[in-house]
């Protein structure tokens, strides 16, 4: 059983940047690949990024490419989602998720565990 914990989110002003932190529980993190997503208010969850098990391959929607990076540190179970430039549009709740594989192959919205998300707003 993995746990997910989702922090960092924040209200803040376009063109600024935040980093997201997802905590994981469980003692085998590293077999997990990780990804980020995020769900608007009256809009579907969509994905944001992907990242394998060792960090070594990295995935992201084309409205993340050149403002948000992925990155995870095993030896403290957590993945990051470092976001630049962010616009209003990006305001949305971000949700972390696991997946038993090292990447994250197979259906694009099929997890294993999700967190429970942390509210980004942006002002324009």
């Amino acid at each position: 059983q993995v746990q997910l914990v989702e922090s960092g989110g924040g209200l803040v002003q376009a063109g600024d940047s935040l980093r997201l932190s997802c905590a994981a529980s469980g003692r085998t993190f590293s077999i997990y690949t990780m990804a980020w997503f995020r769900q608007a208010p009256g809009k579907e969850r969509e994905f944001v990024a992907h990242i394998s098990w060792n960090g070594v391959t990295t995935y992201y929607t084309n409205s993340a490419k050149g403002r948000f990076t992925i990155s995870r540190d095993n030896a403290k179970k957590t993945v990051y989602l470092q976001m630049n430039s962010l616009k209003p549009e990006d305001t949305s709740i971000y949700y972390c998720a696991a997946k038993r594989a090292s990447v994250w192959d197979g259906p694009l919205y099929e997890a294993d565990y999700w967190g429970q998300g942390t509210q980004v707003t942006v002002s324009s």
